[in-house]
């Protein structure tokens, strides 16, 4: 995978944690949201680019 893949899912999954019509389904998409963004910050830090966080 690559970083722009990462970053689309990423962001794909913000935007349907924003709009999920019920709890479950905001906190399954933060999940994965989050686990995105994890993997994000792996694959910066294994291909020596700066951290944006």
């Amino acid at each position: 995978m690559d970083l722009a893949y990462l970053l689309s899912r990423h962001q794909n999954a913000v935007t349907r944690a924003g709009t999920a019509a019920c709890v479950a389904s905001r906190a399954s998409h933060r999940a994965f949201a989050a686990g995105y963004a994890e993997r994000i910050r792996a694959y910066r830090l294994a291909h020596g680019l700066a951290d944006a966080a």
